[in-house]
């Protein structure tokens, strides 16, 4: 149970009228045109840059913690070392090429690359990605936890928060927003660690206290349950925040000196995240519901003041991405979708169709986070079926010795996509949950599928040059 003095409710309030003030100050610097609302004008500098990607990559707090508690430094080697890794990737060889297009999504490559229907699918792949539902899910639980709200109040505060200062300011009020929360997510976490230490002990402590899996790389996981976490780490080569940051940068090098700078950033933020889960399982043995891992170390560890300046923390790293994604599923669905549909429509038309886009993001969400009320589970479920569609042919756009034609680069991505997601549905309906066709998890056959496809579609290729 989470008890907070006046002193914390009080520095909450403050932090969403904080957030809600920059955000709505950044509406007097945005315009209407399509250039600014979505991409603040191309204007990011290298440290607004670092900011805001390091905030907004970070929102599935509750979801990192609930893995700690579970499988101890298992949850750096699965969901930190791989993204680094690909991160680098993106950097070196995709960043550049990204912001010197000047286009504004992923959609955008794929039509320029291939052609219009590749790009509707592309951007209905896309807006799945980029749900908001696991960070709505988060936020509205955290709210009922904190201030004992029903679920309705709990949605109802965060569409307000999130929504209202992003349908007017769009992009730039994503990114003044993600600077204030990039502090304070680090503050959190910063604060936590040595009350753990002074309290409780160093790493002796842990040792003594912890599962002896807790602190092998593996904690406990098979191999291919590793190596489906390690696949899911490709989503960053397809992340349209990645894309978004570098069409947004000012200049090809900020773009790839702001991942580069990131990763180290991400790493810092990796070890306090995983100390404090470490600390978590060892001081509280017996939690029923291990996504309550960081908010139960609080209560047991921290005096008023430093307890609501954790949850403040806490609160920021959700946020800065759940706004992120909030914006980007609606430029998806109002320009990458209507627009496209409609032959592409006016500048104006465009911004109002992401603003319209921005409301029914969320509706979805609130529907995908009934639906499947796990963070842990809609990131699972939404990178299997997802990334084995969007990778090869996005990635391959990029990279003339990678090309492929339309028709093929379509198939690749439709049928990839659906044989990871009947896969994935037909072991569920056959086999009971968790439980896949020749213990084979779903990404596997669909990345298969993707790469047989553009095998042949580059053969093909290259045979008519």
């Amino acid at each position: 149970m989470i008890q907070l003095t006046g002193i914390d409710i009080f520095l909450i309030i403050v932090y969403f009228l904080s957030v809600i003030y920059v955000g709505f100050r950044a509406i007097k610097k945005t315009n209407t045109s399509t250039d600014d609302f979505l991409l603040a004008g191309r204007s990011l500098t290298l440290p607004i840059f670092v900011m805001t990607l390091v905030s907004t990559w970070y929102g599935g707090i509750l979801g990192v913690g609930e893995f700690s508690y579970k499988y101890g430094i298992s949850n750096w080697f699965v969901q930190g070392l791989p993204y680094y890794f690909f991160a680098a990737i993106f950097a070196f060889f995709l960043a550049k090429k990204i912001r010197e297009s000047n286009l504004f999504t992923i959609p955008d490559k794929l039509h320029l690359t291939y052609d219009k229907r590749t790009a509707i699918f592309g951007a209905i792949l896309t807006f799945i990605l980029m749900t908001p539902a696991p960070y709505v899910l988060m936020l509205s639980v955290f709210l009922q936890l904190l201030f004992k709200w029903n679920i309705f109040i709990s949605l109802l505060v965060t569409a307000t928060v999130a929504v209202s200062y992003l349908y007017w300011g769009g992009f730039r009020s994503d990114i003044y927003t993600d600077i204030l929360e990039f502090f304070l997510m680090f503050i959190g976490f910063a604060i936590i660690i040595p009350f753990c230490v002074i309290n409780y002990g160093g790493f002796e402590f842990l040792e003594k206290n912890l599962p002896t899996l807790h602190l092998t790389w593996h904690g406990g996981n098979s191999f291919q349950f590793i190596l489906v976490w390690f696949f899911i780490a490709l989503w960053t080569l397809v992340d349209p925040a990645f894309y978004q940051r570098c069409y947004a940068a000012k200049d090809p090098n900020t773009a790839q000196k702001g991942i580069l700078i990131s990763i180290v950033f991400w790493f810092i933020f990796d070890a306090m995240t995983a100390f404090a889960g470490l600390y978590s399982r060892a001081i509280i043995t017996d939690l029923e519901n291990p996504v309550m891992a960081y908010p139960m170390l609080a209560e047991n560890v921290l005096p008023p003041i430093a307890k609501g300046l954790f949850y403040i923390g806490m609160l920021a790293t959700i946020m800065s991405t759940l706004n992120t994604l909030a914006l980007v599923s609606a430029q998806t669905l109002g320009r990458d979708l209507v627009s496209r549909s409609k032959n592409f429509i006016s500048e104006k038309d465009s911004v109002i169709w992401t603003k319209i886009g921005l409301i029914l993001s969320f509706i979805f969400s609130v529907f995908i986070a009934l639906i499947i009320p796990s963070v842990i589970k809609i990131w699972y479920t939404i990178g299997t079926i997802v990334i084995p569609g969007l990778l090869i042919p996005l990635i391959a756009g990029y990279f003339k010795n990678l090309r492929i034609d339309a028709k093929y680069a379509f198939f690749c991505m439709s049928f990839s996509f659906l044989v990871a997601l009947f896969w994935l549905i037909g072991s569920f309906l056959f086999l009971g949950p968790n439980r896949y066709f020749l213990n084979i998890e779903p990404m596997l056959p669909g990345l298969l599928t993707s790469v047989v496809i553009w095998f042949i579609g580059r053969f093909n290729y290259v045979r008519k040059l």
